[in-house]
């Protein structure tokens, strides 16, 4: 199942994708796609709705994050060798977690929108994890059965300020539009394996990035035990899984994002995510 929201920013309904592919709307069904209607037994309802009888989404909508009151955005750093590699760093001995701030979501094609002083400002394709019902303290062999499902993420990352302003990750990583998340949240039955998905970035038509997530160090199962060691995950918790290879940071010369720059991202199975690059105020 693929479930979306669209609209409005701030006025987001609930869809889903039908058999057909085709885009439907779900407000007669649920008010929402919250982290309750994402629990087991909520998307146990949902599967149930005959997507063809609900009523049809003409044009192109705009596509919001979609879930709506996530309660935490949690990071895996240098998650995949080859990046790690690229950027100069050890390849770390247990996951790096960190945060980005939940007023960095946006939708999966709105702008990103660089601070005026922003210089390095650079992109990376992830996996994202949505979690469906609290974990804590899981093993690996139980911890997929905690996860909702999947969606792409974009995690938009401003290097000076993450690395060169000294202290934590967070503040390169938490401005506004920085955490593209969508288009869909694409249920766990409906991947077969998440150590199996390619993923990829082009920046202006040009692929700068083109990994698979079987090259993660920690995989998917790992991750979220590992997390649920440090803090009790709740439904609607979302975790990115870290990013290959290809960022602006490694290469030579650096390359970074710059007012009217096209991102296009995917991973497969899940979507597909395309934003212009804005200077703010």
């Amino acid at each position: 199942m693929k479930l979306f929201r669209h609209g409005a920013i701030g006025r987001e309904k609930p869809g889903l994708i039908d058999r057909s592919g085709k885009l439907r709307d779900l407000s007669k069904i649920i008010d929402d796609i919250t982290p309750e209607a994402i629990s087991p037994q909520e998307l146990e309802k949902l599967e149930a709705v005959d997507g063809e009888g609900l009523p049809l989404i003409n044009g192109k909508p705009r596509f919001g994050c979609p879930v709506a009151g996530i309660r935490n955005f949690i990071a895996i750093g240098l998650n995949y060798t080859d990046h790690a590699e690229e950027s100069g760093l050890p390849v770390p001995e247990e996951p790096i977690i960190f945060n980005k701030h939940l007023s960095a979501i946006c939708g999966p094609n709105d702008d990103i929108v660089l601070p005026r002083n922003s210089r390095k400002a650079d992109w990376e394709v992830e996996l994202g994890i949505f979690i469906g019902q609290p974990a804590k303290a899981v093993s690996e062999a139980d911890a997929l059965n905690h996860v909702a499902g999947y969606t792409v993420v974009n995690d938009v990352s401003e290097r000076e300020y993450q690395i060169e302003r000294k202290g934590q990750w967070v503040k390169g990583k938490s401005l506004d539009t920085f955490g593209p998340v969508g288009p869909w949240l694409v249920t766990r039955d409906e991947v077969a394996d998440p150590q199996a998905l390619p993923l990829w970035l082009e920046l202006n038509g040009e692929r700068v990035q083109n990994g698979t997530t079987a090259k993660m160090i920690f995989p998917v199962r790992f991750l979220v035990s590992y997390v649920s060691q440090f803090m009790t995950l709740m439904a609607g918790d979302l975790i990115i899984t870290g990013t290959p290879a290809g960022v602006g940071m490694g290469m030579k010369p650096p390359r970074f994002l710059a007012e009217g720059d096209r991102i296009r991202l995917s991973v497969e199975g899940l979507g597909e995510q395309n934003q212009l690059v804005v200077r703010g105020d």
